[in-house]
């Protein structure tokens, strides 16, 4: 049986966007079979945070589809945070099949992963000053053109879970005077 090799991609992915899409297509090039793990599985619905596991899992399925990667070529797992970041890189494998690389940028997650002897890489990021969860996020609450910086399928699911509205309530909501705050 030959060996396939497998990299690991890390992400909260709040929301996917269309660097997420370019930068899994590019990682996929490089592996036979790439694992994208959607972090803080357990985190939802506050500003940082907004959408849920289950939400999150959907837009990237269906991105992917959108993208037509080929759904053989990828897995996705999601995982929740570990209680100390000594441990979460284990907590990772236990969750995974075995992989040969990491692909991060993300200086804890490549810290982590490099002190248990395992290989990272880079990530070559696709226009990072606009495709960025944060800025779509920030979008929303303040009312901007964030619907350009996702793919159509997931503007599509926004729209059906009420994803501004959440972002904007929580905003309000997190805030002791009621204003909104830039996520």
């Amino acid at each position: 049986m030959k060996k396939v090799k497998r990299g690991l991609f890390v992400g909260r992915f709040q929301p996917i966007h269309k660097g997420h899409i370019k930068a899994v297509i590019t990682l996929m090039e490089k592996v036979d079979e790439l694992i994208i793990i959607i972090g803080s599985a357990r985190k939802s619905h506050d500003l940082t945070n907004p959408f849920t596991i289950g939400e999150r899992v959907w837009m990237m399925r269906s991105a992917l589809d959108e993208a037509q990667v080929n759904p053989s070529k990828h897995l996705i797992l999601p995982v929740p945070d570990a209680i100390m970041h000594s441990v979460w890189v284990s907590q990772i494998i236990s969750y995974s099949p075995p992989f040969d690389v990491v692909f991060s940028n993300e200086p804890l997650t490549r810290r982590l992963f490099k002190e248990k002897k395992i290989t990272v890489e880079n990530v070559r990021f696709f226009q990072r000053k606009i495709y960025s969860s944060t800025e779509v996020r920030r979008r929303m609450l303040i009312g901007e053109n964030w619907e350009e910086l996702l793919p159509k399928v997931v503007v599509k699911i926004i729209g059906v879970i009420d994803g501004v509205n959440r972002i904007r309530e929580l905003a309000i909501s997190d805030s002791p005077f009621g204003s909104k705050k830039v996520v």
